[in-house]
């Protein structure tokens, strides 16, 4: 079957972004679609892929994201800015209600993070702190700066569900090894936490904060925006910033505005980017995708992303 999809990113999480409205796959194609034009190895790559979707009565139209293992994740907030530009060009909008896979999201367009980056607004919660919406197996009903029993790190984590599943710790320094190492036993599907769950480590940097994640289907990643989104959380229900106060979130893909308000509700500004458009032919059955044709490359966009990462003033990560 021939696909088009746009290849864009946010906060340097690439996806191909496919106009899904009007194809019709059962939820195994779906999965193996993804793996095909997500695999790095392939010719388009990814760190999962994105659908825009009908909407509904309450919706103006929905999001579906698939993780690189054909996994589907309850969001991706990097991935949400993406698509909302995609459904706000498509059908003439500015913001709208998004329908999630199992929740909801306010969208709308936002003042350029930078000269000619597009930038889109996301809004989303309240999330959850319970323990059972996190997917942990353990008596506590919630985890706010504590350790938690059975996972094997003394650390203090904050666990949230955006909805989907975070735990977030802030450390003085990030140590990947660290990191990914218990990343890995989070992603086996263990006793304690067997839907598994997206991990991240923060360091509290001027201005805001330093996110570095272990994502749930995909590993150590630069960028994942319910992982900035839940750090933001986190780090309001912990005390170490302010409540309704932004802040900068970096990564090593970029950065975002961030702010958690008392409710719960976080709220996520940063780029959509489309870098170029083509379509390809994928063979579902074998889940391979063929040669990339190209239809346009979108090389000013490309360039004033570069441009305002060079013009960051940079948080070393």
């Amino acid at each position: 079957m021939r696909i088009a999809f746009v290849k864009c990113h946010g906060s340097g999480n690439d996806f191909p972004l496919i106009d899904a409205r009007a194809l019709a796959l059962d939820e195994a194609e779906w999965a193996r679609l993804a793996r095909a034009l997500a695999d790095r190895d392939g010719p388009v790559g990814g760190d999962g892929m994105l659908a825009l979707t009908q909407g509904d009565d309450r919706h103006a139209f929905g999001m579906r994201m698939w993780n690189s293992d054909g996994s589907e994740a309850e969001t991706c907030l990097n991935g949400l800015r993406c698509v909302a530009r995609l459904g706000f060009e498509r059908l003439g909008l500015d913001a709208a209600r998004v329908r999630l896979k199992t929740s909801s999201a306010e969208v709308a367009r936002d003042p350029e993070l930078a000269p000619g980056v597009a930038t889109v607004r996301t809004i989303v919660g309240p999330a959850s702190t319970a323990t059972a919406d996190v997917g942990l197996n353990i008596a506590a009903a919630e985890v706010i700066d504590a350790p938690i029993d059975g996972l094997p790190s003394a650390r203090r984590f904050t666990a949230v569900a955006m909805p989907n599943p975070h735990l977030v710790t802030f450390v003085e320094r990030i140590d990947e090894g660290e990191l990914v190492g218990l990343g890995q036993w989070c992603e086996a599907g263990p006793a304690l936490v067997p839907a598994r769950a997206n991990l991240s480590f923060v360091e509290l940097r001027e201005g805001g904060l330093f996110v570095r994640t272990f994502e749930r289907g995909v590993g150590l990643t630069d960028s994942c925006g319910s992982a900035m989104a839940a750090s933001v959380l986190a780090a309001g229900l912990t005390g170490r910033v302010a409540m309704g106060a932004e802040m900068l979130v970096y990564n090593k893909g970029g950065l975002v505005r961030g702010m958690a308000s008392a409710d719960r509700v976080v709220t996520i500004s940063g780029n959509a980017t489309f870098e170029w458009d083509a379509e390809i032919e994928v063979d579902l059955a074998a889940e391979h995708a063929g040669p990339v044709r190209v239809l346009a490359r979108r090389a000013d966009e490309i360039a004033a992303w570069d441009a305002a990462l060079a013009g960051l003033r940079r948080v070393p990560g």
